[in-house]
């Protein structure tokens, strides 16, 4: 935990902040950083400098606190960023992401929904109260190059709302589209007008 500390100490002090840190049985120490987020900032991507950067400064830290470990990589989160923290679920409101709950919803909603199911992918938005929600269609999967009937019905759009101490984990969805980029907000809804 000293490690841990150590780390985001110095990630913080570097004006970023400590997404993710693993340590692998080889020896390896991975520390992924970002950028702080204030609502209404504009985003910023973490750039290779700004890895060196923090990989300098982690390097002459570690070797002064003498932490055990032969190679470190610093990057940015990447497409499939982890949530963890509230801060994340608000900065992402309205992306499409991937969840896992602990345990199966139990019940199912309203017969649409298996009562095992355990893993959702939709669009996240904000929930009753500290709640949020993951809204998602459950389109049966096209063929590539397969076209689609126009006159296909739209599958239904379904909702579960959850709590953070319920998830397993949550990621940003790794959607990559190479026509360009797309507006933030483009979720299910702005889809189907």
């Amino acid at each position: 935990m000293a490690l841990q500390q150590t780390i985001d100490d110095t990630v913080r002090s570097l004006g970023y902040e400590l997404v993710e840190l693993e340590r692998s049985a080889g020896g390896l120490l991975r520390v992924t950083i970002d950028w702080p987020w204030a609502a209404g900032q504009a985003e910023r991507g973490v750039s290779v400098d700004d890895c060196e950067r923090v990989t300098r400064q982690l390097q002459y830290v570690l070797e002064v606190e003498g932490a055990d470990y032969q190679r470190l990589e610093v990057s940015s989160p990447g497409i499939d960023r982890p949530l963890r923290h509230a801060q994340d679920f608000e900065r992402f409101a309205g992306e499409l992401v991937d969840l896992v709950l602990k345990a199966p919803i139990g019940v199912a909603a309203a017969g649409q929904v298996a009562a095992n199911r355990k893993k959702f992918r939709g669009t996240l938005q904000r929930g009753e109260g500290e709640g949020w929600r993951i809204v998602w269609r459950d389109e049966p999967a096209t063929k590539p190059g397969v076209r689609v009937s126009k006159k296909r019905e739209v599958a239904p759009e379904q909702a579960l709302d959850f709590a953070l101490d319920e998830l397993a984990s949550a990621r940003l969805a790794s959607v990559v589209d190479f026509k360009g980029r797309k507006p933030r907000g483009d979720s299910v809804e702005a889809k189907q007008e």
